[in-house]
């Protein structure tokens, strides 16, 4: 059975699904939701939804979502990301963009913070019904793999790679 706060995130995602891909707007789940769709299953209860889009698309996606109810609310010393909220959920906005060697990263203030390689192809995958595009998994694995300097965070992280390790290697 899919836990109360999963539920009503799953709706979101998918919604979110929908609302995009019928403006033309590319985007891509990582984070916890990401080893969720990769798995085909809810794993564990999450704390936001972390969707990786376009810069140049921000100021279309910001209007889409003030117009479905979210709220801005970003967090102190947001950089390369910022956040809403909407009826006691967040939703993660991380800022893509490609350089003139084609290498997708996040612009920082203070420079970039690269993706892996293979993070961001026309992936589709389905939990509960609800379809959504997602990290590539070599890449998800690979972003899991970084250090963390919340214990609790660190933990997560170990038990997402061990599942996301257990799943058939992706389709190149």
């Amino acid at each position: 059975m899919t836990p109360p706060t999963a539920q009503v995130q799953l709706g979101i995602i998918g919604r979110m699904h929908a609302l995009f891909t019928e403006q033309g707007i590319d985007y891509w789940l990582f984070g916890g939701w990401a080893v969720d769709f990769h798995a085909g299953r809810v794993t564990r209860e999450h704390a936001d939804i972390d969707v990786a889009v376009w810069a140049a698309d921000w100021r279309r996606i910001q209007v889409l979502l003030e117009e479905s109810g979210w709220q801005h609310a970003p967090a102190p010393g947001e950089d390369g990301y910022t956040g809403y909220e909407r009826a006691g959920s967040r939703l993660e906005l991380a800022f893509l963009a490609r350089d003139a060697d084609g290498i997708i990263h996040t612009p920082l203030v203070d420079g970039r913070g690269d993706w892996p390689a293979g993070s961001f192809r026309d992936d589709e995958r389905e939990v509960n019904g609800v379809v959504a595009r997602v990290v590539g998994l070599t890449s998800l694995i690979e972003d899991k793999s970084g250090p963390r300097d919340d214990p609790v965070s660190a933990a997560k992280d170990h038990a997402d790679i061990a599942l996301l390790t257990s799943l058939p290697t992706e389709r190149d």
